[in-house]
């Protein structure tokens, strides 16, 4: 089967590894798999990859959300357009709302007959252009997936789409306890203590991540564990979180922790297996989730984990898996916390095992077969 998939960026997001993670698998069973991606000049994958990618050539990100959405969506579509074998693509696979309004308009031009639109999460804009364009992309496609059943929920509830539930995974080869000469190369680089515990938060500063609450709940932690450290790792997005990153650093400032606290920025990707062990808990006290990919690369590197007790987390981690906590209470993340440094991860826990990438491709494989089928 020839599949074209299609993501939003070339940086570490959730959504691009899933998209990668998921080409990679139905690579590995034998189709013939092109990721398209938007790349400015210069830009390239944030890692290597087996398949094809074919890197959509965009201007510079402009920082008006409007801009930049129909700015990439014109360059997908105008790409796509002119691909020579076009026509001999089984399946197209938009995993966002860009490459899913791209794939509408060669719709609409018929050009393609169809296409695969994967929800993530959600998200609420205040641009009402932008918040048509993410509601386009999914009520124009074929099929919808969602990684969660909260998600295929919302979707039924708000939008009366019935959606199929695809599952994530995690490389168990790439992450797992044991400690690597490299781990300690990365402590010794970001300025880490040796024998302090070490919080990761992965996703950098944003409202949704809830990373104010984070700090205020590790603020509480340090009153308890004075020597704990804090590293907030990634953060590379299309969205601006200006304002939000604005009171974030005024409130490290203010918080009597900053000596503790180091935002590392985008982390290159070798690196993060070596974090996850390094980190005696991974804090993720999300306000909304699509899933939580982080958390089972956390749960497989040994790392115990801090989520609140709602979907989607629930829907897959039980009390052996997670320490629940209430997002919109710090002292409540805190005293999480606390439980999760007194359990440690002995052995990888079965949520782990169950959630393979190749189960995920194949659930994926039969999805496309059918829609080739009716084709």
């Amino acid at each position: 089967m020839k599949i074209g998939l299609l993501t939003h960026s070339l940086n570490p997001r959730g959504g691009v590894v899933h998209t990668l993670e998921l080409a990679g698998a139905l690579f590995a069973a034998g189709h013939d798999v092109t990721v398209f991606a938007p790349a400015a000049p210069g830009q390239s994958m944030f890692r290597t990859v087996v398949h094809r990618l074919a890197r959509v050539p965009v201007e510079s990100t402009p920082k008006n959300l409007h801009n930049m959405v129909a700015s990439r969506i014109a360059a997908f579509e105008q790409h796509l357009r002119a691909l020579p074998d076009r026509d001999s693509v089984d399946i197209w696979h938009a995993h966002d709302g860009i490459g899913g309004n791209a794939l509408a308009n060669l719709v609409d031009a018929g050009l393609i007959g169809g296409f695969v639109r994967t929800v993530h999460h959600l998200d609420d804009f205040d641009d009402a252009r932008v918040m048509h364009w993410q509601h386009r992309s999914v009520e124009r496609a074929a099929q919808v997936l969602c990684v969660s059943p909260l998600w295929c929920r919302h979707l039924l509830e708000a939008h009366g789409i019935a959606a199929a539930l695809v599952g994530n995974g995690v490389d168990l080869d790439r992450y797992q306890a044991q400690p690597e000469p490299h781990d300690h190369e990365v402590a010794a680089r970001l300025g880490l203590r040796p024998g302090a515990p070490l919080w990761l938060a992965v996703g950098g500063v944003e409202e949704r991540k809830n990373t104010l609450r984070a700090l205020q709940a590790f603020a509480l932690h340090r009153q308890q564990r004075p020597d704990a450290q804090f590293v907030i790792a990634g953060g590379a997005s299309l969205l601006d979180h200006g304002a939000y990153q604005h009171a974030f650093r005024d409130e490290l400032a203010a918080s009597g922790v900053a000596n503790a606290v180091v935002l590392t920025g985008t982390v290159p990707d070798a690196d993060m297996p070596a974090l996850f062990r390094l980190a005696d808990g991974l804090l993720m006290p999300s306000l909304r989730e699509g899933f939580g990919l982080v958390v089972l690369e956390a749960l497989a590197s040994g790392t115990p984990v801090v989520v609140p007790r709602e979907a989607p987390f629930t829907e897959y981690l039980d009390d052996n898996d997670a320490h629940w906590c209430d997002p919109l209470d710090p002292p409540s993340i805190a005293a999480a916390m606390q439980r999760a440094l007194l359990k440690p991860v002995a052995t990888v826990p079965e949520v782990c095992r169950r959630h393979s990438w190749q189960a995920s491709a194949q659930r994926h494989i039969e999805i496309y077969t059918a829609l080739c089928a009716l084709a």
